[in-house]
C-alpha cells in the first residue's frame, strides 16, 4: 500500500503545485497596476526625507492611502527605497524573499533536513492561502516580517531534541525571541503570538525571561518612535484614531476576512450590529470556541496522559510535559502561534502569508492524510479560485481554509500527540 500511496500524493502535490505556480504566472502577465502598498511605503519615505510629514496623505505622492507603520520605520525602510528601485522591481524581489523564507523555515528539533521536507516549506510558503500572491500584488512589506519571522522561527526551534536542554542553546533563543518581538511591532495587533514562546521545552524561568524580552523588543520600536520622533509619533497616533481629515482611515472594522468581521457581518444581518462591545463580546467568544479553547484541551488532554507526581500543579505538570517531549513542545509552540495569529481582529488576505509560514513548519512532519487534506484545502482550492477569476475581496474563503486548516493539524496532534518524538526515545 506504501507505494500506491506515495504515488497518489505525489500527484495531489503535483496537481496542487501546477495551480499554486499557475496562479501566480497568471498574476504576472495581467495588465494590472499592482504594488499599491510599495508605493505608499516609498512616498511616505519621500516625504520624510523631503521634511514632509509622512502620515498626511496629501503629503504623499501618487497615492492616497496612508502609511501605518511606527514613525521610526521611515528610516528603517530608506536603503530599501533608495533611488525607486524597489518600487521598479518589487516582484522578482518579493519571490526571491519568498523563496528564502520557505529555506530558512526550521524543522522541529534539530532533526538533519530532508530535501522532500524543505520543499514543502518552499511550497507552502508560496502557495497557501494565497497569501503570498497578496503580498506581491500589493507590494505589502509583509514580505520583510516573513524573512525576520523565519529567521526568529529557526533560532527558536532549532536546537536538537534532548530532555536536558543544554544552557549553551540560550543566546540563540533570547535572539529568537527578540527578533519575534520586534516582527509583532510591525503589526502590533500580532503581539498576543508572543504568549505561544511558553511552550517551548525549556524551564519555565527561562521561557519567561524569552516571553520579557519578545516584550521588551515589542515595546522598543515604540519606544525610539515616540523619544526619537516625538512629532511624527504624534501625528503617527492620529492618523491610527482617524482624527486626520478627509484621508484613509485604518479602521478595526474594515474590509479584511478576519474572525472579528465575519462576527460583525453575521450581526449585523441578524439586527444586532449596532453596538460594538457586543461585536467584541461575540468575537471573543468566537475565538475561544472555535479556536482556543479546543487547543487549549487538547495540550490539557495529552499532559493528562501522564501520571502527576504528589502535589504537583498543572503549570509544573504542563512544564514537565514540555521537556520531556521536546518535538511535541515545539509543535504545540508553533499550532500555538498558528491559532493566535488566526485570530487577530484584523487578519488583511497578505497577512496570511505569515500565517502560511507557521503552517509550513507543521505540514512536512504530518502523515500522508492529513498532508494530503491540507494541501487541497490550503493551497489547491485559494488557488484554484483565484486562477478561476473570483474575487477573494469581501469573502471569508480564506478564513475558513486557515481554520480547516487548524483543526486538521490540531486533530493530527490529539491523534498523537507525542508522534514526532517516538524515533528519538526509540534511538
Amino acid at each position: 500500500m506504501a507505494p500506491r500511496r506515495n504515488i497518489w500524493l505525489a500527484c495531489l502535490i503535483a496537481l496542487t503545485a501546477l495551480l499554486v505556480f499557475g496562479n501566480l504566472a497568471n498574476d504576472a502577465v495581467l495588465d494590472v497596476k499592482y504594488g499599491w502598498d510599495v508605493r505608499v511605503n516609498c512616498a511616505a519615505v519621500d516625504a520624510h526625507v523631503a521634511g514632509l510629514d509622512p502620515y498626511v496623505v496629501k503629503n504623499l505622492k501618487g497615492t492616497r492611502l496612508s502609511y501605518p507603520y511606527l514613525p521610526v520605520t521611515l528610516d528603517v525602510f530608506r536603503p530599501l527605497c533608495a533611488g525607486g528601485v524597489l518600487v521598479g522591481h518589487y516582484k522578482g524581489a518579493f519571490l526571491a524573499l519568498a523563496v528564502l523564507c520557505g529555506l530558512l523555515l526550521p524543522g522541529l528539533g534539530g532533526a538533519r533536513p530532508r530535501a522532500r521536507d524543505v520543499g514543502l516549506r518552499v511550497f507552502c510558503a508560496l502557495g497557501a492561502f494565497v497569501g503570498f500572491e497578496w503580498v506581491q500584488a500589493s507590494g505589502n512589506f509583509a514580505i520583510l516580517s516573513g524573512v525576520l519571522t523565519a529567521i526568529a522561527l529557526r533560532l527558536l526551534l532549532s536546537q536538537p531534541p534532548s530532555r536536558t536542554p543544554e544552557p549553551r542553546s540560550s543566546p540563540l533563543h533570547l535572539a529568537g525571541a527578540a527578533l519575534l518581538g520586534l516582527v509583532m511591532s510591525f503589526k502590533l495587533v500580532f503581539f498576543p503570538v508572543l504568549a505561544a514562546l511558553y511552550f517551548l521545552p525549556l524551564p519555565r524561568g527561562r521561557k519567561l525571561v524569552l516571553i520579557a524580552v519578545a516584550a521588551f523588543s515589542f515595546a522598543l520600536p515604540i519606544l525610539i518612535s515616540w523619544l526619537g520622533y516625538p512629532d511624527l509619533f504624534a501625528s503617527w497616533q492620529l492618523a491610527m484614531a482617524g482624527k486626520i481629515p478627509d484621508q484613509h482611515v485604518l479602521d478595526l472594522f474594515e474590509l479584511n476576512p478576519s474572525l472579528l468581521l465575519l462576527v460583525h457581518d453575521l450581526m449585523t444581518q441578524a439586527g444586532l450590529g449596532d453596538g460594538k462591545p457586543a461585536i467584541l463580546a461575540m468575537y471573543v467568544l468566537a475565538a475561544l470556541a472555535l479556536v482556543l479553547v479546543p487547543f487549549a484541551l487538547s495540550v490539557f488532554r495529552a499532559v493528562a496522559s501522564r501520571p502527576a507526581r504528589e502535589g504537583e500543579t498543572h503549570l509544573v505538570r504542563l512544564d514537565r510535559w514540555l521537556i520531556d517531549h521536546p518535538r511535541a513542545a515545539m509543535r504545540i509552540t508553533v499550532l500555538a502561534m498558528f491559532a493566535l495569529y488566526l485570530c487577530s481582529p484584523r487578519l488583511k488576505e497578505y497577512a496570511f502569508f505569515e500565517l502560511a509560514l507557521y503552517a509550513a513548519i507543521l505540514l512536512a512532519d504530518l502523515p500522508a492524510t492529513a498532508l494530503a487534506a491540507v494541501l487541497t484545502l490550503g493551497l489547491l482550492v485559494p488557488s484554484l479560485n483565484s486562477l478561476v477569476g473570483h474575487s477573494l475581496e469581501g469573502s471569508y474563503l480564506l478564513l475558513v481554509v486557515a481554520t480547516a486548516c487548524f483543526w486538521i493539524l490540531l486533530l493530527d496532534f490529539r491523534a498523537e500527540p507525542i508522534r514526532l518524538d517516538q524515533p528519538v526515545a526509540d534511538a
